[in-house]
């Protein structure tokens, strides 16, 4: 998971993009950039860390233009590194050209080893950069067609913001995995991961950048390409179970009314008797609504999470991960000692978050625990951008839902199954990659899969 956004047409373009970025932060936290273009040449800062201290006044003032597009990035350990931070700027035949990327390619080390041995030398680890060299190899005149014969050769999940001294080029990959949408302020125009960031700068939401759609921006208009074969849809549920903002549209459609239908659907397959529902915050809240709007139980939030720090999830290494959980959640103990209560969560990858998260409850005097998830269990690794790997790093993968349940140290556990999860979607079911949950992935991966797949 990574964030973009960018504006065209603005003369406040850094600004107002900086402000897209900091609206995106819950997609990534380790490293943050932006490039932006006067017509004549390329501005760039990037940093470590998020982006209230990557950026400042003095920072964003030297971002000239009325041009810009910018990163807040994401990534797999071991390449947290300024290197690897977003957008990439690059000196190229064609001029100067920056490209952010949000996804994973799952050929880039085949493209990286192809490249290589024709001469190409590679800054970062990332697959990011291969586009850049594939452009850069093509023998085609214009910077449309040389792109579009870069995109004809990679497979894998991405949406990107890329910006030349005179243009703005948004893309989305065939099968649509990840958010993308358009917007409009004034006579500018806005592109963004998901809505809340048109939302922060009061752009008003015009559409989703279609799958396999290349929009081109710059002083005549708009114009859109698409150089791809008709793709079945594979847009990435866990968006809308965990990633996107509550009060995003991603896919055209609202997270927050999405989420509460989960969490009546999970109500229906798996109904409960307690004092109390209590969600995990802050991604749990609206499942946890809509569970105890269906079951009548009373709705509380029986942990408060501390603001200051970010996701845990998207932390790079697993003893950060635990050190945050910690930090981030702590129980109300007048409210939950001597109750039963239902906890409402929105997912359980590796199961050491909601093991040290119950440990809190039980030492705060609850009585009785029981836990509802707002999807299935994951027993397959994605390769389309969600930093779960392998299946090692996934506990439903080796472990029965009993001994889930003892491992995090519940009194019952219960999981959304998949049908059910998928008839709370407001898309057709067909349209979405579940593969992280039932192993269809619908682009094929290499069987010896390497960390070069997972390079962002």
């Amino acid at each position: 998971m990574c964030g973009i956004s960018g504006i065209y047409g603005h003369p406040n373009a850094s600004e107002l993009t900086y402000l897209g970025l900091y609206s995106l932060q819950h997609r990534g936290q380790e490293s943050a950039g932006l490039v932006s273009s006067d017509n004549k040449k390329l501005y760039s800062h990037k940093g470590m860390g998020l982006v209230s201290s990557v950026f400042n006044h003095q920072s964003l003032i030297a971002l000239k233009g009325k041009a810009a597009i910018g990163h807040v990035r994401y990534s797999t350990t071991g390449s947290s590194l300024l290197k690897n931070a977003q957008p990439f700027l690059a000196n190229s035949p064609y001029g100067e050209i920056a490209i952010a990327h949000n996804g994973n390619l799952v050929n880039s080390k085949e493209l990286r080893d192809t490249l290589q041995k024709k001469g190409s030398i590679f800054q970062t680890t990332a697959d990011s950069e291969i586009i850049i060299h594939l452009m850069a190899h093509s023998t085609k005149k214009s910077l449309s067609d040389r792109l579009t014969e870069a995109l004809l050769q990679i497979k894998g999940a991405y949406c990107l913001l890329l910006i030349t001294r005179k243009k703005m080029i948004a893309v989305r990959d065939p099968n649509g995995f990840r958010p993308l949408c358009l917007g409009k302020l004034n006579n500018s125009l806005v592109v963004a991961s998901e809505s809340c960031a048109l939302d922060i700068i009061q752009a008003e939401y015009i559409r989703e950048i279609e799958p396999g759609e290349i929009l081109i921006i710059d002083e005549n208009g708009t114009s859109s390409i698409k150089p791809f074969p008709k793709t079945k849809p594979s847009l990435c549920i866990f968006e809308f179970v965990y990633f996107a903002r509550p009060d995003s549209k991603i896919f055209g459609e609202s997270v927050y009314l999405t989420r509460k239908r989960l969490g009546g659907k999970l109500y229906r397959e798996s109904p409960v008797k307690s004092d109390l529902v209590i969600p995990i915050p802050d991604s749990g809240n609206y499942a946890a609504l809509g569970f105890a709007q269906k079951s009548g139980i009373n709705f509380e939030y029986g942990m408060i999470r501390n603001h200051y720090i970010g996701r845990t999830f998207i932390q790079p290494r697993q003893e950060i991960r635990n050190l945050d959980v910690k930090i981030k959640l702590n129980p109300v103990k007048e409210l939950l000692k001597g109750k039963r209560i239902t906890v409402v969560e929105d997912s359980i990858v590796r199961g050491t978050t909601a093991r040290s998260r119950i440990q809190s409850l039980r030492r705060a005097g609850a009585k009785k625990i029981d836990m509802k998830v707002s999807c299935p269990p994951h027993r397959f690794p994605c390769f389309y951008g969600i930093d779960f790997s392998s299946k090692g790093e996934l506990i439903a993968s080796s472990h029965s839902l009993e001994e889930i349940r003892k491992f995090i140290g519940l009194n019952s556990l219960s999981y959304l199954s998949l049908e059910g999860m998928l008839a709370a979607m407001p898309l057709p079911k067909k349209n979405f990659c579940t593969a992280c949950f039932n192993g269809n992935y619908p682009i094929p991966v290499p069987k010896k899969t390497g960390k070069h797949i997972l390079e962002k």
